[in-house]
């Protein structure tokens, strides 16, 4: 398999962090749907985006991607986040992050900066980037990111404690067997006891779930797909039995944690 992977740029996002576990030839991209085109079309070999966050739960973008592109979940990565607040000096007015940073650091920025403007930008490094050039600007970041134009005001200002983003690999091929398996189940029609049923075809089967999430499937209003995470490799007879419940049961790959 080729080392080259898109990432959510610039250099030294989380997202960069994962995916140096993956590959070693990173391609930076400005957002999730950015990295699926590029992984799609073959302008990168894989790609690597954010799908959960310990403290602000799912990523929609990455949801509606993976739901939307013929692409395939080939491995799990699990980053440890440690944010920074990043500044020229302590006279700004404004903080720039990627909106799930500034979402896990809510209650810290509340606090201690009530009156700061929150910006939204594509990615932690890119609120660094931002701060570099305008002292005005302080970021949330890795206090990695910290060099001669700006420095660490403070550290560990994520709202919990033992805060972590779990990212997956994606490609155009699944890979072989693994640890968990996900798939998107439209069910289509609704009607009572249609969860019951889907819901029923795992525990038949003793096998354990670890994620189930609904979302919009943008056909009308209250029309929704579940993303489901579930232990092991072996998909086909879980397939087999929610076709007999569902309109469509998608298979998102198969895949070990890294």
């Amino acid at each position: 398999m080729t080392d080259d992977i898109g990432t959510l740029g610039p250099s030294g996002t989380y997202s960069h962090h994962a995916a140096l576990k993956l590959g070693d030839d990173p391609h930076f991209y400005d957002g999730v749907p950015e990295i699926a085109e590029a992984v799609e079309s073959g302008e990168v070999s894989r790609g690597v985006v954010p799908i959960e966050n310990s403290i602000e739960g799912s990523v929609n973008a990455t949801l509606d991607v993976l739901a939307e592109y013929d692409l395939y979940i080939v491995a799990e990565v699990v980053v440890e986040v440690e944010h920074a607040l990043l500044a020229q000096d302590d006279g700004f007015s404004v903080v720039a992050s990627h909106p799930q940073a500034l979402a896990q650091c809510r209650e810290y920025l509340r606090e201690n900066y009530p009156d700061a403007e929150l910006r939204s930008v594509s990615s932690t490094a890119a609120g660094v980037d931002v701060a570099r050039d305008d002292p005005n600007v302080a970021a949330i970041a890795h206090p990695s990111l910290a060099d001669g134009e700006v420095r660490v005001l403070d550290e560990a200002i994520q709202d919990v404690e033992g805060n972590s983003t779990r990212f997956v690999g994606i490609a155009r091929d699944p890979v072989e067997g693994g640890e968990k398996t996900t798939i998107v189940v439209y069910p289509g029609a609704d009607r009572p006891g249609l969860l019951y049923d889907i819901l029923g075809v795992f525990k038949e089967r003793g096998v354990n779930l670890t994620r189930i999430e609904s979302r919009p499937s943008k056909r009308e209003l209250g029309d929704y797909v579940f993303h489901i995470d579930f232990e092991g490799g072996d998909a086909d007879g879980i397939l087999d039995a929610l076709d007999e419940h569902t309109e469509w049961v998608e298979f998102l790959g198969s895949y070990d944690r890294v």
